[in-house]
């Protein structure tokens, strides 16, 4: 015991980490946020194994059908999923749950809500869990009144009785937890890196879209990132741009068909479907504005990579959005149309003071979330 306690306090650990879908992918800010961490953790000589769901399309997209055992140094476990919606997420935690339960692991590291209801089995057989709460994920509109709903509101009961340590990604999270279950957590940013800034090659050939021409929201396309009040506020702003909805649907087919039938044939609002890589990079760099009107976020990760491409930002006036960019953004009063509307036609017709916003945002956001002090933080607490 005594050779296992000095190992976690001074040397390699080995990590296991779940409920991401898979990595490498973007699909979601988790996906990303646990690749992030991973890399690092290996590039300072830990051990890291995550759980990723069977065949996900993610991987067979990019990787032709070929399951990947390793990447990056990352060693790449795929564990039984059921493939229908609601049961996915929960069928792939558990069986990931029972991997880590009985394997070899210093650290077992959950992320998001739902995950954690199966917290309490390597916990029970010794494991030191974390958990990393990205969001109140129960309380979006796709779990509304259901079982999935009830669900991951358990898997954040069971995080707060039995997890060793608590990571929430806002100051507004740390209240919560705190007056809901009188449970101490430990606010860890997520991070972000500088980026490569490409001019308009692909999205001006498919999309006719050129730079500062447009404006962006790139992300789930799921009800509380507010994608309603964006549409209809944009579709009263008098201007030439476009609108650009780059994301893929997370069991939210129904609410894309909501969107379409919102955007009502405007022709200056594109849809783009589930973007990466070259594409991903080319949308950021160009955009003249980039937007978040969110009900709902744990740390938007798409906030931070938006700004570190230098992009000038509108967000809701929700606390997660509004503590990442300070004043270095509009602020529109989260649900109001109106306002929103009002943010967006000023921008456009003000250059100067978009390029100010421009100025600057890069540094600003790198410099505040840097990955290599979020993995610092993190280990420290693994080792506590």
């Amino acid at each position: 015991m005594a050779c296992k306690i000095k190992k976690c306090l001074n040397g390699s650990l080995n990590i296991a980490m779940l409920g991401h879908k898979s990595i490498p992918s973007r699909e979601g800010g988790i996906e990303i946020v646990v690749e992030e961490l991973a890399v690092r953790m290996v590039g300072q000589g830990h051990t890291v194994t995550c759980y990723n769901r069977q065949e996900h399309r993610a991987n067979r997209i990019v990787f032709a059908g070929k399951e990947l055992k390793e990447y990056r140094g990352i060693r790449l476990r795929s564990v039984f999923t059921i493939k229908r919606k609601g049961l996915a997420a929960m069928s792939s935690s558990f069986f990931a749950a029972v991997r880590t339960a009985f394997g070899k692991y210093d650290i077992v590291h959950f992320h998001a809500e739902g995950p954690c209801a199966m917290l309490w089995l390597p916990k029970l057989l010794g494991k030191r869990c974390v958990a990393t709460i990205h969001g109140i994920d129960w309380a979006r509109e796709k779990w509304r009144n259901s079982f999935g709903s009830r669900y991951i509101h358990f898997g954040e009961k069971i995080a707060a009785k039995y997890a060793d340590e608590i990571i929430v990604l806002s100051t507004g999270m740390q209240e919560y937890f705190k007056k809901t279950y009188g449970r101490e957590t430990q606010f860890i940013s997520n991070g972000v890196n500088y980026p490569v800034i490409r001019r308009e090659d692909f999205i001006k050939k498919k999309w006719g879209l050129e730079k500062d021409e447009f404006i962006l929201f790139l992300g789930r396309l799921v009800p509380e990132k507010g994608l309603r009040y964006l549409i209809k506020a944009f579709k009263d702003v008098e201007t030439d741009k476009k609108l650009v909805i780059a994301g893929g649907t997370s069991d939210t087919d129904d609410f894309m068909t909501e969107l379409i039938e919102l955007a009502d044939n405007d022709e200056r609002i594109i849809f783009t479907g589930f973007v990466q890589g070259q594409v991903l990079d080319e949308l950021y760099s160009n955009a003249y504005i980039y937007t978040l009107p969110s009900d709902l976020e744990g740390m938007p990760m798409s906030l931070l990579e938006a700004m570190s491409y230098g992009n000038c930002c509108i967000v809701s006036s929700i606390t997660e959005c509004t503590e990442v960019v300070e004043d270095k953004a509009e602020v529109f009063k989260k649900g109001n149309v109106k306002d929103l509307k009002e943010k967006m036609q000023m921008l456009c017709d003000d250059g100067e003071l978009v390029r100010r916003y421009k100025n600057g945002a890069s540094d600003f956001i790198c410099k505040k979330y840097n990955w290599n002090e979020v993995v610092k933080q993190t280990i420290e607490l693994y080792r506590r």
